[in-house]
């Protein structure tokens, strides 16, 4: 689908992106396409865990590989937040944790894409986590020894497996629950903070606040895409195909006034509260 020329399109770009899955990253650099999701095997599986009861012994099969298939984008999310002063794998965990509860709470009824369903309450997981590691909570002993022992067999198995391990595999490896081995994780926000003055190890290494990097423009432009997306899909449907015929199609406001049946002024006045909407939603 051909997109207009001109300065408007840049306002929405991202909803070009928006009907594209987001992509599925090598784990050795962060920015090599290595392939999608199968949705068809994705959405499948998730009508198959919504008509299953909570406690079918089938459950957590599913909910396992359904976490297997779309740990790339808990990895990938994550990714935008290293070089925070936290350790990666840390970050994948978590960013798992919101994906497994984006899972529990997925409603296929609802017609949304898993992934625009899920990037939200991953990032916001991450987030939670970063501002709670900022306060002082006593974590109870067994959870911390717990920690300890997840730490040690996130770090076995990703050289055993060659990628993250799942919840399902570090409470096999812990001898515990997967319920446990969330339970830690959540809980473990008792923070040592470090100074962004204080030097790395190692002579003549510079600080920690100048290995610290900066945003990358092209991760942000993942949750951006999904937030856009997730927008236009709660727009009504004349207001969603008006942004379709002026940005994917590159119609002009008369043109659309004639397609849809409508005055130009009345396009000019819909296109207008639209973007002002889409806007608001993006940065609210």
């Amino acid at each position: 689908m051909d997109e207009p020329a001109g300065p408007a399109i840049d306002v929405v770009r991202p909803v070009v992106a928006a009907v594209e899955p987001p992509p599925v990253l090598d784990d050795t650099d962060g920015e090599t396409p290595r392939g999608t999701v199968d949705r068809a095997t994705s959405r499948a599986l998730l009508e198959l865990l919504s008509r299953l009861g909570p406690d079918d012994p089938e459950r957590a099969e599913i909910r396992n590989r359904l976490t297997t298939l779309h740990l790339p984008l808990a990895e990938h999310l994550a990714r935008r937040f290293a070089g925070r002063g936290e350790p990666y794998e840390d970050l994948v965990q978590v960013a798992t944790i919101g994906l497994i509860k984006a899972i529990d709470r997925y409603d296929p009824g609802r017609g949304a894409e898993f992934s625009t369903y899920a990037t939200p309450t991953i990032l916001g997981e991450i987030k939670r986590w970063f501002r709670d590691k900022g306060w002082a909570i006593r974590v109870p002993r067994r959870l911390q020894e717990l920690r300890l022992s997840i730490s040690t067999a996130t770090t076995d198995l990703l050289q055993q497996l060659g990628r993250s391990p799942t919840i399902a595999e570090l409470a096999q490896a812990t001898r515990t629950t997967e319920e446990e081995v969330l339970e830690a994780l959540e809980t473990a926000a008792a923070y040592s903070t470090v100074s962004l003055d204080s030097p790395e190890p190692g002579d003549n290494a510079p600080s920690t606040i100048e290995t610290i990097g900066q945003d990358d423009e092209a991760l942000e432009g993942v949750e951006n895409r999904e937030t856009l997306a997730r927008l236009l899909s709660g727009l009504p449907d004349r207001e969603r195909r008006i942004i379709v015929l002026r940005f994917f199609r590159g119609m002009t406001q008369s043109q659309i006034a004639g397609e849809i049946g409508i005055s130009q002024m009345h396009v000019s006045r819909l296109l207008a509260r639209t973007l002002i909407q889409l806007r608001e939603g993006m940065f609210r």
